[in-house]
């Protein structure tokens, strides 16, 4: 990751749900480093996400479980989060699972797997959205970035449920844009295949033969996400409603 300009973001509260996985923590990393105040939002690894809080540069920062498939779960951590510091100014979705199902094995694909990945890559976005609007409407200036796939639009990826599931991810966004302006943004990023492991069973060696066999021949590294949401956040205010790719062309 490029080291940070400057503190452009102090001042700000900013929550990342997922906060503690590969995309997720290099994000907690950046905002925090440009200034944010960060709330790491994490699923069932309390120590994972209290050692990233620790490392985080700046003070004030929170690690809190939240549930995404679970609304009562995502209000608790709405509301503890607005009683600790009392505001929100960016939020990033960044939580989501997924199981590897290929795409012609229709019998594989199960309604619970389906279930499950739109309950975590969609109905949870929206639930955690639902739940922040009014805080994020108060900002006056709130920022909301999805974090979702190329699988989307490319029609390949773990699963045709993630395909689906990202699909209709976008285009939350694209209607949650209209929604909620002018006082939020709403984007997503979209990346290809990043070197984390998200995935279950993907292979590095399958990462790298992805990443160069890409147009630009990279690996996308969580950081090259982070720094894409970073981006959306603090260089892109006449932006929203849109999908940013991160895949060294992949999806050309």
């Amino acid at each position: 990751m490029r080291e940070p300009m400057g503190r452009e973001l102090d001042g700000k509260v900013a929550v990342v749900v997922g906060g503690s996985g590969g995309i997720g923590a290099a994000t907690c990393r950046l905002l925090a480093g440009q200034g944010a105040r960060v709330v790491v939002g994490y699923r069932s690894n309390a120590k994972a996400a209290e050692a990233l809080v620790a490392e985080l540069p700046g003070t004030g920062h929170l690690a809190l479980p939240v549930g995404v498939t679970d609304t009562a779960s995502i209000e608790a951590f709405r509301d503890a989060v607005l009683s600790a510091i009392g505001r929100v100014d960016i939020l990033v979705n960044s939580a989501g699972t997924t199981t590897p199902v290929p795409h012609r094995n229709l019998d594989g694909l199960t309604d619970e797997i389906i279930d499950e990945v739109f309950a975590s890559n969609w109905r949870g976005v929206f639930a955690t959205i639902r739940a922040f609007a009014p805080a994020l409407k108060a900002s006056g200036a709130g920022v909301i970035v999805n974090v979702s796939s190329i699988a989307a639009f490319k029609g390949f990826g773990s699963s045709i449920a993630y395909c689906g599931a990202k699909a209709a991810l976008d285009s939350m966004t694209h209607t949650l844009a209209l929604a909620l302006a002018p006082e939020i943004r709403v984007l997503s990023v979209s990346p290809g295949m990043v070197a984390t492991g998200f995935v279950p069973g993907r292979t590095s060696e399958e990462i790298e033969r992805a990443g160069a066999a890409t147009p630009l021949g990279k690996v996308a590294q969580p950081e090259h996400v982070a720094e894409t949401i970073y981006g959306a956040i603090r260089y892109m205010p006449l932006s929203t409603g849109i999908r940013i790719a991160v895949d060294a062309g992949r999806a050309l």
